[in-house]
């Protein structure tokens, strides 16, 4: 910043307006005597000067500097100490009453305070050094001194008293006057160049316009960003868009011609094409920023930037997880790769809690302004820690095998382990999923789910159009249904695979009712009948997924329930995609709910106006929608059942020498690809560590050509491969896990399915892969993840179905059951029930 045209000196307490002013355009000189009450009213992001009483001592100067103060003003002799302390020449400014300053201390300070009577008859000091000039006479300086002195690299020192922001006062000098009285312009039109840029995003120029003396009054007196247009006069930005600006700082460049406005911009930006500068989109960390900004407010649903936001625990290990990383990086390339996945997550965390990259650069000012500093040595844990790693590794054997090639440390790579020989405590570890904090998830969706349970069509269309971004008139459509327009060939593959899926599960139906005569005269039935109304959940937004469709309308068609109700996220128009729409028609459905998240499970489960009420509610989501499940399954009021837990979709393959590399590969990579918390486990038996690293190749080539490969990238960094040395550990780590699918890549592997204990659905050998039980095979996908695999089973015929049973006794079979009734029920004391049997066979009670 070129030398300042005043310093504004606190001599009395100002209004909290005049000294706001001053804090735009200037650094402020306050007392120490002043000091804690004019810090607390300028913002932390204004510069401000200590001037030090001349009884303070050397520790006392010093701690101004340690508290964030820009620079010291000390008398020659304090200052002649400060230097010798260390206190950098930057930092310290002498006070005289004369020019003559002991050459040791000139040397070792960057300016000096002179007091005089009469600032016409001062001298100056040897350039480079700043004079500033305080006139004791209290006579009003004038905007034609403050230009004399400016040139020649001086300035005044004007205390409050003698400042005014009123344009019209003729006892002090307007404040705005005097910081532009140096200012000049070579345009006809007397207006100056003046750059705009951001505060919040470093100084990111936000765009070029221009201001007059008259608009630079205003916006040091308001804080407000006003400017000249050269067209429509006084430019007050955002007086109609909204996009207002704060005023944070003023300045005048080098040659006093050109003005920068540091701002805080709010709206949608500083151009008119709302953009947020003249010059386009932010870049590097500015849009870093302003991505985590927008995220933190309303990020997708299952995105990973969310769940860091939300899981501090993750959070925190992948910080300290990328410190590491860049600690051991070594090319250039790789440290800025390692910087900046660092930089990320911890801007992550700034933004969480409030934090912002001005904020940032604040914190860094006040470090920097410090004299003492700390020894700066690490702590005993974090040095030990660093220690061992950078123990030198032993020599390569001449013998030993050529190690595989590096892609870089921006590979696609799963995490390795042993499991023999490791403890039982991080065993359990390997087989823990990320944790769904259940509890704080409910409490963001009850608002939604009462609000649809109370006001129902009303609630439920406002959450439609805010959450599902779908202006709606009505959110139900009901069978009849029009006539999707779908490409033939996608036709008849959905229904090849309706075909498949319903033979499976017409399979699984219960043809007769299960009879047993338990006792002669005394037969138990037990028999199946369809659930009434059922809900299926239908994942939508970005992806089209008919197969959900099918794997829950079908086996509700087989089952025979009466009313099937589908419920998806509708697109921006309103319309469902028509694949989805083809499927309701083909399993039967009798109404589409067009609604998604925990909005369409509330309609669900109380129903609505429109939307009929379900028993049971069915399908996969996000955490949302997990959530809002889980809350109506435990409200008496709903009376709604739910399939089943739901988390993450995961996969764990197990693999022999028999294994074919890209085969598995493609197994996990299909999984992989449906979210960044995705798992993905390789559980290897007996593999080499280049047999391991072939199918680590394969992940990567093949993640490389998929579109999805930045998410991708995310969920197999955090998945696992186990090495086990023989087929017992490995299905007894695979049983423990409970996969929702596993995939046999083993040699015999049909001989080894009796081995599997756990597991949602089994793929067996290297032709069957996951994506077929996904859509077409006939099994159904809708299975139970997180480990809900050794509880339940995954979606059946049997799901949509209850059992009622029945006995009937004969006259016979009761006088022989009858008295073993009594005795127990009299043995319970319940008279009554002891009583039913009584009657009927004239026993006498007792």
């Amino acid at each position: 910043m070129a030398t300042p045209s005043l310093i504004p000196l606190v001599d009395t307490t100002p209004s909290k307006d005049l000294l706001l002013s001053a804090a735009r355009i200037t650094p402020v000189l306050v007392p120490s005597s002043n000091l804690s009450n004019t810090v607390s009213t300028i913002p932390k992001s204004s510069s401000y000067y200590v001037l030090v009483a001349d009884d303070e001592s050397l520790d006392s100067a010093i701690s101004y500097l340690n508290n964030g103060a820009s620079a010291i003003f000390a008398s020659v002799e304090l200052a002649d100490r400060c230097i010798s302390a260390g206190v950098p020449s930057e930092k310290l400014y002498a006070v005289s009453s004369s020019t003559d300053i002991p050459e040791d201390v000139l040397k070792g300070i960057k300016g000096a305070l002179i007091k005089i009577s009469g600032v016409n008859s001062a001298t100056q000091l040897p350039k480079p050094k700043v004079t500033l000039y305080l006139d004791e006479s209290k006579i009003i300086p004038t905007e034609k001194t403050v230009a004399s002195l400016h040139k020649s690299n001086a300035a005044l020192a004007v205390p409050l008293s003698q400042l005014t922001n009123d344009a019209t006062s003729s006892s002090k000098l307007n404040i705005t006057n005097a910081f532009l009285a140096p200012i000049t312009t070579d345009r006809p039109d007397g207006l100056f160049s003046t750059i705009v840029s951001s505060y919040l995003h470093g100084g990111k120029s936000l765009g070029l316009c221009y201001s007059s003396k008259e608009s630079i009054e205003e916006s040091v007196r308001t804080g407000r960003g006003v400017y000249q247009s050269r067209k429509h006069g006084l430019w007050r930005k955002g007086e109609t868009s909204g996009a207002i600006q704060d005023v944070v700082k003023i300045d005048l460049d080098c040659d006093s011609d050109c003005l920068n406005f540091e701002v805080i911009q709010h709206g949608a930006g500083f151009c008119h094409l709302d953009t947020p500068t003249c010059f386009g989109q932010l870049s590097g960390l500015a849009a870093l920023e302003e991505t985590l900004v927008s995220r933190h407010r309303s990020a997708p649903e299952g995105s990973y930037t969310k769940r860091l936001f939300n899981d501090e625990t993750l959070l925190r290990s992948k910080i300290m997880e990328e410190a590491d990383e860049l600690c051991a990086a070594k090319s250039q390339e790789d440290v800025a790769f390692e910087a900046a996945d660092l930089i990320y997550f911890a801007l992550t965390r700034c933004v969480s809690k409030g934090v912002n990259l001005a904020d940032i650069g604040h914190a860094l000012d006040k470090k920097a302004a410090k004299v003492s500093r700390r020894p700066g040595n690490a702590k005993p844990k974090y040095l030990e820690q660093a220690q061992a790693k950078i123990t030198p590794a032993p020599a390569p054997s001449t013998t030993q095998q050529p190690q595989p090639t590096s892609f870089g440390n921006d590979l696609i790579r799963m995490r390795k382990t042993k499991l023999d020989g490791i403890a039982e405590e991080e065993r359990l570890q390997l087989l823990r999923r990320p944790v769904l904090n259940s509890g704080a998830m409910i409490d963001r969706v009850r608002p939604i789910v009462e609000g649809v349970s109370t006001k129902g069509d009303k609630s439920l269309l406002d959450f439609i159009a805010k959450l599902d971004k779908a202006d709606l008139k009505s959110p139900i459509a009901r069978a009849p249904f029009e006539e999707p327009t779908i490409q033939q060939d996608v036709k008849e593959a959905i229904d090849i695979a309706y075909e498949n899926v319903r033979k499976f599960h017409v399979g699984q139906a219960e043809k007769e009712p299960l009879v047993v005569e338990t006792m002669p005269g005394i037969v138990c039935q037990r028999f199946a009948r369809p659930i009434s109304r059922v809900g299926l959940y239908v994942p939508g937004g970005t992806a089209i997924l008919p197969s959900s469709a099918l794997m829950l309308g079908v086996p509700a068609q087989v089952a025979g329930c009466k009313e099937i109700v589908l419920a998806t996220p509708p697109k921006p128009d309103g319309s469902i995609a028509p694949e989805v729409l083809y499927v309701a028609k083909k399993v039967g459905a009798s109404a589409i709910l067009k609604a998604g998240g925990a909005q369409a499970v509330a309609a669900l489960a109380y129903g609505t106006e429109t939307v009929p009420k379900v028993d049971k509610i069915f399908g996969p989501g996000n955490q949302w929608v997990t959530a809002a499940k889980m809350f109506v399954s435990t409200d008496a009021d709903a009376q709604v059942a739910i399939d089943m837990p739901a988390g993450p979709s995961e996969v764990l393959v197990i693999a022999d020498k028999t294994a074919n590399a890209s085969y598995v590969a493609s197994d996990l990579l299909s999984q992989a690809e449906h979210g960044v918390d995705s798992q993905v486990v390789l559980v290897t038996i007996d593999l080499s560590e280049k047999e391991i690293d072939d199918i680590e190749k394969e992940v990567e080539q093949q993640a490389r050509k998929l579109p999805r490969v930045d998410i991708t990238r995310i969920s197999v960094s955090k998945s696992l491969i186990v090495s086990t040395s023989d087929v017992k550990s490995a299905f007894d780590f695979s049983n423990d896990y409970a996969p929702e699918h596993l995939i046999l890549h083993i040699d015999s592997a049909s001989e080894k399915v009796p081995m599997v204990e756990n597991a949602g659905s089994v793929f067996v050998g290297q032709y069957s892969p996951e994506s077929c039980g996904d859509y077409a095979s006939g099994t159904n996908h809708t299975l139970p993840t997180n480990g809900f695999a050794r509880q339940y089973s995954g979606v059946n015929t049997l799901s949509f179905q209850k059992h009622i049973t029945s006995q009937e006794l004969t006259k016979e079979g009761l006088d022989k059951l009858g008295p073993v009734v009594v005795k127990l029920a009299e043995c319970e004391g319940l008279r009554a029930h002891a009583n039913a049997v009584r009657v009927r066979l004239g026993m006498q009670s007792p």
